[in-house]
C-alpha cells in the first residue's frame, strides 16, 4: 500500500460516545442508579455542577440519532451498556425494561446497516456495587461475569464486536488515587487494588463470552499515550519509562504476558501487594482484538514530589494544545500503534477512540458550525492511521471521539468533542464540518486525505 492509496477494502468507519455521557434519563424504566450518578450530584464534584440527567436526552432520541450516523455515512457505532439499567443492584433481578432499550437500539442500527460495537463498562458501576467495595471487593469480578452473561445471552446474536472495559487505567487513577472522577477515592493502597480487580472482571467478562459460543468478538479497550523524557538526562528517561509502565503496560502486561511491569513496585512501594498467581490465567483469556483510546502523548521530566509515578509534564512550545491541554501529537499515534504490535505481537487493532475538545459555540449559526481546528485534527491523525498500516499494525477500523457533543465527566459540559454540535438547551442536533469532512472520508474510504 502506497503512502497515497486509500485504506483496506475491509476497515471500518464508526464513531464512539458511553451510555452516562449521551443518554440521559439514568433513573428511567426501573434502572439502578451508577457511581456516576452519585457523584454528579454530590456537590462540587463537576464543573458548574453538571450533572448526565439530560445529557444528549439519547435514551428518547436514539431513533433520530441512528438515522443521523446513517446520514453521515457510519459504518459501525460504538456505544456503552449502563450495567444498572440492567442490573439495578448490580447482581440479582435482571431490569428487562433497560434490556430492552439496547435491543432496540441494536436493531436500529442493523436496520441501518451500521455495526454495533457494545462495550459492557464505561465507567458507571453500579452504586449498589460500590457500597459492596467496587472494584475493591474481589467478588466484583464475578458480579461482572454475570452482567456479562446476561447480555450476551440477549445480545450476543447481533452484536459483532464486544469490549470488556473502556480505560481501565482511567478508573482507578481518576477514581481511585486522585479523587477526581467517580467513586473520588484518593488512597494510594487502594488504587492497585482496583486496577487488579478491573483486569480480573476483564477475563471473567471474556469466559462469559466463549461460554455462550457467540460468533462475534471480544476485546480490550485502553487509552495509551507514549511517554517522552523532557531530556536526555537519565532521570528524566527513568521517570518516562515509569510513566510508560504505570499507564500503558500496566493494563497490557498482564493481559499479554501474565505479569505487571517491574517498575510497578518502584511506582508503589509498599502499597503494592502480592496478587495470587492464579489470577493471571484469568486475566490471560485470549482476545480477539485489541481498542485503542488516543489522545495525546506526555512529555516528562523527573519530579520526585510527584506521588507515586514522579513524574511532571512538560508543555511544548509552539505545538497546538487542545481545550483539555493536550498536546495535539499526530506521529504518537503511529508509534502507539507500532509498538503494541512490535511488544506484544500483531493482532486486530482498532483505534475505538480519538477526537479532540476545541471552542465550539453554545449554539449553531445559521444551522452550521464549523470547526477548521477539528478538521485539521482528523486529518493528520487519520494519516496516522495510515502510516502505521504501511509500517505493518493490522489496524481494522478507526472510531471518531466522539459522535456527539456530551457530558466531559467532571467538566461537565464545559468541553465539545463531538462530529455532531448538540445545543443543550433544545437538543438540535447539527453536524459540524468535521462531521461533512469525516463522511467524505467515509466514502472514499480514506482516499479523501490527499485532496
Amino acid at each position: 500500500m502506497t503512502e497515497s492509496h486509500a485504506f483496506p477494502e475491509s476497515f471500518l468507519w464508526g464513531a464512539s460516545t458511553s451510555a452516562y455521557q449521551i443518554e440521559g434519563s439514568p433513573l428511567a424504566d426501573g434502572a439502578g442508579p451508577s457511581i456516576w450518578q452519585r457523584f454528579a450530584h454530590s456537590p462540587g464534584r463537576t464543573a458548574n455542577g453538571d450533572t448526565g440527567d439530560v445529557a444528549c436526552d439519547h435514551y428518547r432520541r436514539y431513533r433520530e440519532d441512528v438515522a443521523l450516523m446513517a446520514e453521515l455515512g457510519l459504518q459501525a457505532y460504538r456505544f456503552s451498556i449502563s450495567w444498572s439499567r440492567v442490573l439495578p443492584a448490580g447482581t440479582g433481578p435482571v431490569n428487562q425494561r433497560g434490556l430492552d432499550f439496547y435491543e432496540r437500539l441494536v436493531d436500529a442500527l442493523l436496520a441501518a446497516n451500521i455495526k454495533p460495537n457494545a462495550t459492557l463498562f464505561h465507567w458507571d458501576l453500579p452504586a449498589a456495587l460500590d457500597d459492596r467495595g467496587g472494584w475493591l471487593n474481589r467478588d466484583v469480578a464475578d458480579w461482572f461475569g454475570e452482567y456479562a452473561r446476561i447480555v450476551f445471552a440477549r445480545l450476543g446474536d447481533r452484536v459483532p464486536l464486544w469490549a470488556t472495559l473502556n480505560e481501565p487505567w482511567v478508573v482507578t487513577d481518576g477514581g481511585y488515587l486522585h479523587g477526581a472522577l467517580a467513586p473520588g477515592h484518593r488512597n494510594l493502597f487502594e488504587t492497585p487494588i482496583a486496577s487488579h480487580n478491573l483486569l480480573r472482571a476483564h477475563g471473567t467478562g471474556v469466559q462469559a463470552f466463549r461460554a455462550e459460543a457467540r460468533s462475534g468478538q471480544i476485546g480490550l479497550v485502553v487509552n495509551l499515550e507514549p511517554k517522552d523524557p523532557a531530556t536526555s538526562s537519565p532521570h528524566d528517561e527513568r521517570a518516562a519509562r515509569r510513566g510508560d509502565a504505570y499507564m500503558n503496560r500496566q493494563y497490557l502486561d498482564p493481559v499479554f504476558t501474565g505479569r505487571y511491569p517491574e517498575e510497578m513496585r518502584d511506582i508503589f512501594g509498599t502499597a503494592w501487594p502480592e496478587f495470587p498467581a492464579a489470577d493471571f490465567a484469568l486475566i490471560q483469556q485470549p482476545i480477539d482484538f485489541l481498542g485503542i483510546n488516543y489522545y495525546t502523548r506526555g512529555v516528562v521530566r523527573d519530579e520526585p514530589t510527584a506521588l507515586p509515578v514522579r513524574i511532571a509534564y512538560v508543555r511544548q512550545p509552539a505545538h497546538a494544545y487542545t481545550e483539555t491541554g493536550w498536546e495535539v501529537h499526530p506521529p504518537s499515534l503511529t508509534r502507539t500503534l507500532l509498538w503494541v504490535t512490535e511488544r506484544y505481537g500483531r493482532m486486530p487493532l482498532y483505534v475505538t477512540e480519538n477526537g479532540a475538545a476545541f471552542y465550539d459555540a453554545p449554539h449553531a449559526i445559521d444551522g452550521a458550525v464549523d470547526d477548521p481546528l477539528r478538521v485539521w485534527y482528523y486529518r493528520e491523525h487519520l494519516k496516522a492511521c495510515r502510516a502505521a498500516i504501511a509500517g505493518g499494525a493490522d489496524l481494522r477500523g478507526y472510531f471518531a471521539w466522539s459522535f456527539l457533543d456530551n457530558y466531559e465527566w467532571s467538566l461537565g459540559y464545559s468541553k465539545r468533542f463531538g462530529l455532531v454540535h448538540v445545543d443543550y438547551e433544545t437538543q438540535t442536533r447539527t453536524p459540524k464540518a468535521s462531521a461533512r469532512y469525516y463522511r467524505e472520508i467515509i466514502r472514499t474510504n480514506g482516499a479523501a486525505l490527499d485532496g
